[in-house]
């Protein structure tokens, strides 16, 4: 995928998800979400962070933090969670196309975010997933790489051979372990959900280093 056709690809995400969190009531808006303790109100904040945060933002939080980068996520969160649901849902839509990616990082990593966590917020809700499968591929590879596992997704992924069922993608060697691509992004980055999904000689070791 090509630099400008994956922006567009980003850009159209965040507008899908805004449509996504607009007919959210009250209560899925304060749902326990799959990423950590956050709510799904909290995870809808975190991902435009950086989309509409300012660097002078980001120092004060890494001050209030003392340097701990986990710590100053959490500042940043409870600093714009709070607005009203609209003006979070808004945020996706104001700023769809913006190019923000984290230091070292390129367009995968937003990306990715955006696939990951749109299923942090739908698979705890029991939505459906109605979102075209053709990214998946480019995330996955991202997912496993070691860029991504020097801080963005959980380190010490299984040596296996994964293979996706729905979508062109397969990696390393070993046991194998297949399933749906969505389900695989789970597990590699230690979503604990959807694990009865996975199949292969491999899938047991990775649904336990994935619940470890």
């Amino acid at each position: 995928m090509q630099a400008d056709a994956a922006w567009e690809t980003v850009a159209t995400e965040r507008r899908a998800f805004a449509d996504l969190l607009d007919p959210l009531s009250p209560a899925q808006w304060e749902a326990p979400s799959l990423c950590g303790a956050w709510t799904v109100r909290e995870v809808a904040t975190h991902m435009m962070v950086g989309q509409t945060g300012t660097f002078a933002g980001f120092l004060s939080a890494m001050v209030k933090a003392r340097g701990r980068f986990d710590v100053a996520n959490q500042v940043l969160v409870d600093r714009r969670s709070s607005r009203p649901t609209s003006q979070i849902a808004d945020d996706f839509r104001s700023h769809a196309e913006h190019r923000f990616a984290p230091p070292t990082m390129d367009w995968h990593a937003p990306l990715a975010d955006l696939l990951v966590h749109r299923l942090d917020v739908i698979v705890p809700l029991g939505l459906p997933s109605d979102r075209p499968l053709d990214a998946w591929p480019e995330v996955l590879g991202f997912i496993v790489s070691r860029k991504a596992q020097m801080g963005f997704t959980a380190a010490g992924q299984p040596a296996l051979s994964y293979r996706a069922t729905d979508v062109d993608w397969t990696h390393g060697a070993g046991p194998e372990v297949s399933g749906p691509a969505e389900v695989l992004a789970l597990a590699l980055t230690r979503r604990a959900a959807r694990l009865d999904e996975l199949d292969g000689p491999g899938a047991a070791e990775l649904r336990a280093w994935t619940e470890g």
